[in-house]
């Protein structure tokens, strides 16, 4: 077999891996609690549910237009303007299976070989990968656990230079659950008012998923750098609607007739019968969210409670997303060497913090998607895996 010089730049996203083999080990007969992977345990809200079975049965069978239904791309321009206080036109609105084909088509269009894309690390793995991909070069923006995996907009502007296509900004994020502060953003914004080639994209989609005191800004909000703007987001996690794979992206204006085209030449269009359930979504009862979000917000304060009391752990509490991710340097074992050991020899699947970059090194990510109960259960046996003899 010979395959395209490309595929060898092709990674991978390792909670998937790891779901993998947690499935292969309790088919096999063992007792796995999965704290692994990032989909919400709620069963999809039953109106959006409806929605997507009346769809089908009214005959929702065939093609929509490839940036999506205009009802749906109308009822997403009302949700940004109600809930980040920005006005968008619909048009620049394109409805796209999950949220990737965002970042995919941004990448395909603006990177190239000897171009350099900015990207969070720790972050989500699909964009050091997409961006190897696409031929440029991936440059690590680091997030800190001292600043409470906030990136230092003075570090990040220092990396900015002639070559630099797009920077990617992810908050809430994936897999730190940090919070960008308004401040940081302010000063990221000011200083890429210098670089006016320099695009943007604002992964968001986790932007509901927010804690306490912790605020989610948009990126959309800033006029200056507004026309650079690309923002990432969907409704796998805010509604638990990982498996109906639904997203959207609102394109700059000279940017999205080149999505369309990627999209015609990729995915055609978003099924149908999804898309109505999308609209139900967001224009339907929002309870569900609100319940949702309560959950999480209990999980988060006890995982990290009974995190921070496991030998060689320390966590700092995140303020979005439903991650935690500790610090294990503590255990003396390499990320990866404690995953493969809480999987295989104490049923606990997470996800090792190298999957997320080198900088994730020494760190596990928890995903506190799941019961309080498994939750409990699951550090129970970790303490007990790891508690001095």
């Amino acid at each position: 077999m010979h395959l395209a010089q490309r595929m060898s730049r092709l990674g991978t996203e390792t909670a998937f891996d790891v779901l993998a083999r947690a499935k292969a080990l309790e088919a096999a007969g063992r007792d796995i609690i999965n704290l692994g992977i990032g989909s919400p345990d709620f069963r999809t809200p039953e109106n959006i549910v409806e929605a997507g079975c009346k769809a089908l049965r009214d005959g929702h069978h065939f093609y929509t237009p490839a940036k999506g239904m205009r009802e749906l791309r109308e009822a997403v321009a009302e949700d940004i303007l109600a809930r980040r206080g920005v006005k968008v036109d619909p048009e620049l609105v394109m409805i796209v299976p999950g949220g990737k084909p965002t970042l995919f088509f941004a990448l395909l269009m603006l990177a190239d070989v000897g171009t350099e894309v900015l990207h969070p690390n720790p972050g989500f793995p699909i964009y050091e990968s997409m961006i190897l991909f696409s031929g440029a070069k991936p440059v690590p923006i680091e997030l800190r656990e001292e600043n409470g995996f906030q990136f230092d907009p003075e570090a990040v502007l220092a990396k900015v230079n002639a070559r630099t296509r797009l920077i990617i900004v992810n908050t809430p994020a994936n897999p730190t659950g940090g919070v960008i502060s308004e401040s940081a953003l302010d000063q990221l914004v000011a200083g890429l008012e210098r670089y006016p080639e320099v695009y943007i994209l604002a992964d968001e989609i986790y932007a509901r998923l927010v804690y306490g005191r912790a605020r989610h800004h948009t990126l959309l909000a800033y006029e200056s750098i507004r026309e650079r703007v690309i923002l990432l987001d969907g409704w796998s996690k805010t509604f638990s609607m990982t498996g109906w794979r639904l997203g959207y992206g609102v394109w700059p204006r000279e940017l999205i007739s080149h999505a369309e085209r990627l999209q015609i030449n990729s995915n055609s269009c978003a099924s149908a019968p999804v898309q109505v359930a999308g609209i139900e979504a967001l224009r339907g009862p929002q309870d569900s969210v609100a319940r949702m979000v309560k959950a999480f917000d209990e999980r988060r304060v006890a995982i990290v409670k009974e995190l921070n009391e496991i030998p060689g752990f320390s966590c700092v509490a995140p303020q979005g997303a439903f991650y935690a991710f500790p610090n294990v340097r503590g255990t003396g074992m390499g990320s990866k060497a404690l995953e493969k050991h809480l999987l295989e020899d104490v049923g606990v699947a997470t996800v090792s913090g190298t999957a997320f970059g080198a900088f994730g090194e020494g760190y596990l990510r928890f995903s506190y998607a799941n019961s309080l109960e498994n939750i409990r259960e699951a550090l129970r046996r970790v303490r007990g895996a790891l508690q001095p003899a």
